[in-house]
């Protein structure tokens, strides 16, 4: 037996999108359920022309922070730029604002994910009042352009995300086992060139060896910490080869699991003929000698 729709919250051919299903509105009539409908919907003309709107001012506004990082821009448009993102701030405040007071319950959409990026789009601004170099963080409003999945109805697609989270999630434990390999290798080596090399060649402590190695068996170099001596760059070739042949185990530990993830599902139903016992979930028929399989109990 299913739950009473929500009131006023219409009919949906699909059940109500992710976001409806985590967050109902305050009110089922009047100027504040025309809001909800305005803010958290997408079907409408109106509703889909504030989605397109706000991308449009989230973008806007992200080039504001940028264009005031670049001297040169900042020495003549400084106070322009500084004014539009003060506006752009309080734009995103009252609609933040508007958000919390049309749902139901209000914290629950402060504490999800987009009610949380919503928040961070405005505070590093005010914050910047007693911090000033945290005005540089309001970029991360740009995070809020996620919407457009929602604008644009992609987020059906979320589920094959989630394939690529639940892959990694399974091969945690060998990729855990992997770094802490990788670690063991960089504290040895690192302490092997602070012994080596020695403060004379840069090498002033062992958490210095540490940062080489690491920048090494990353086959980066930056070439700010070098051995000098045979025996050190010797080192350096043999950690450089370690690198190269562990580079690509992690990836090959996530793509066994993508794979075995992507495989079609198998059922454990003996054939009472040969006795293969794997077959295809949808198997009908052994797949060796073609008797028919036992129906699995529903």
């Amino acid at each position: 037996m299913t739950a009473p729709a929500e009131p006023g919250a219409g009919p949906r051919a699909d059940g109500g999108s992710l976001f409806e299903r985590e967050h109902l509105p305050a009110s089922s009539e009047g100027r504040r359920y025309r809001w909800f409908r305005v803010i958290f919907h997408h079907d409408a003309p109106d509703e889909r022309n504030f989605d397109l709107a706000l991308i449009l001012v989230i973008l806007a506004s992200v080039a504001v922070v940028l264009l005031d990082s670049m001297p040169s821009v900042k020495v003549r448009w400084h106070a322009w730029l500084y004014a539009a993102e003060w506006l752009f701030t309080l734009a995103f405040a009252v609609e933040y604002g508007v958000r919390l007071w049309v749902v139901k319950r209000p914290l629950r959409y402060a504490f999800s994910f987009f009610g949380i990026i919503d928040l961070l789009a405005i505070l590093p601004t005010f914050l910047s009042l007693l911090f000033p170099a945290t005005a540089s963080f309001t970029v991360i409003r740009a995070l809020r352009l996620l919407r457009v999945f929602r604008v644009l109805k992609l987020v059906e697609y979320s589920s094959e995300a989630g394939v690529l989270i639940q892959a990694l999630v399974r091969s945690r434990r060998k990729i855990l086992v992997f770094i802490a390999a990788l670690l063991t290798i960089v504290v040895v080596f690192g302490a092997l060139m602070y012994v080596v090399e020695g403060p004379d060649n840069g090498f002033t402590s062992i958490p210095a060896g540490m940062y080489w190695a690491i920048v090494t068996v990353g086959t980066v170099g930056f070439g700010d910490i070098a051995p000098a001596t045979p025996f050190g760059r010797f080192v350096t070739s043999l950690l450089i080869v370690i690198g190269y042949s562990i580079i690509a185990v992690p990836t090959g530990i996530y793509t066994a699991e993508l794979a075995r993830s992507l495989q079609p599902r198998r059922r454990q139903a003996r054939c009472g003929s040969c006795g293969l016992d794997d077959h295809e979930a949808d198997a009908w028929h052994c797949r060796k000698c073609g008797a028919a399989l036992a129906r699995e109990p529903r």
